[in-house]
């Protein structure tokens, strides 16, 4: 699904992120392990395209990500790669269901409203689609961000640390959220966390050092 080999990134003359070699199949789950400061938020921005790196060979879905031009890379990911950061970064001057219309306009896609409301409805959010981003909780703000990551129904799903600073129930519930989200997709699900309670949750793990 992804392929990357040889990356290196370097800000400020600093290597801040090194992979020598790490391939996903289509559908597999990952954890991105690391300590604040070993580039576990780099690695993923790099495989979103959001970030190109210094060096190396970045593949996904059988694309190589820097053979594409700017407004290419914009489409690219987003008909192929959903994403959760930290920051939620939902339109405040948009209605939850038109955040995810607009995700679809972005990619290049038809708006298709039936499938919004579908996935929304999958989430929980049946009620809010009329709402703003400032009239939901974050727990409803974050499955909103979740569900926009989705409804382009990506090969690549990708979440940073979305379960920091969350109780332990929560915790799980946005990872069994994520995972069934992936499933229901069949996309592969990378998430960068630091966050010790979910290691035994993922089987596949990717674990980063800090840099020299």
């Amino acid at each position: 699904m992804f392929v990357i080999r040889d990356l290196r990134h370097d800000y400020d003359s600093k290597v801040v992120l090194q992979v020598d070699a790490w391939q996903a199949a289509q559908g597999e789950h990952w954890l991105v392990l690391g300590s604040s400061g070993s580039g576990k938020t780099t690695l993923l921005h790099v495989l979103a395209g959001i970030l190109r790196p210094t060096a190396g060979l970045v593949v996904v879905a059988g694309q190589d990500l820097a053979a594409l031009k700017p407004a290419g890379l914009d489409r690219f990911r987003g008909k192929s790669i959903g994403i959760v950061l930290q920051r939620l970064h939902l339109i405040p001057s948009l209605k939850v269901l038109d955040n995810l219309l607009l995700a679809q306009y972005l990619a290049g896609m038809p708006q298709d409203r039936r499938r919004a409301e579908e996935v929304l409805a999958g989430l929980d959010l049946a009620g809010k689609p009329d709402a703003y981003p400032h009239e939901l909780s974050f727990g409803q703000a974050q499955r909103v961000a979740v569900a926009r990551a989705v409804v382009n129904r990506p090969r690549l799903l990708l979440a940073d640390e979305p379960t920091s600073n969350l109780d332990d129930a929560r915790c799980m519930q946005v990872l069994e959220l994520l995972q069934a989200q992936a499933r229901a997709c069949n996309a592969t699900l990378v998430i960068a966390t630091h966050d010790q309670r979910i290691k035994t949750r993922v089987a596949n793990q990717f674990e980063l050092g800090v840099q020299a």
